[in-house]
């Protein structure tokens, strides 16, 4: 696992930084908007984005004196390729499991019928 997926993988352990991305699925939002809707002060909403952007889950622009942050829609496709690796790794596992079960399930059908 590479530092940048370590990071990004820390920074969504906490659960306000997953609220706030959560709410920024919606659209950019400015830092106050934010602030109003988590029951943490401004700075630390602020602290929160950061981290975040240092994960390369949001990014940011200014329009005026405010800054808007939304995702990064880059940072998002480096952590689908992590967990894709094990949604496969489960599927595969599934199929392995339902050919299995059809196959005995077909098996003792085969017995039943010759009994008869």
């Amino acid at each position: 696992m590479n530092a940048q997926l370590e990071t990004q993988l820390q920074a969504l352990g906490d659960s306000t930084r997953r609220g706030i991305l959560a709410q920024l699925r919606s659209g950019p939002v400015n830092v106050a908007e934010l602030a109003r809707r988590f029951p943490v002060s401004r700075p630390a909403i602020s602290q929160h984005l950061r981290v975040l952007k240092e994960a390369q889950l949001v990014r940011d622009r200014a329009v005026g004196a405010r800054r808007f942050y939304e995702l990064d829609p880059a940072g998002f496709a480096s952590l689908r390729d992590y967990f894709d690796q094990f949604w496969s790794q489960a599927l595969a596992s599934f199929q392995r499991h339902v050919e299995s079960v059809d196959s005995d399930a077909a098996a003792a059908a085969q017995t039943r019928k010759e009994r008869r």
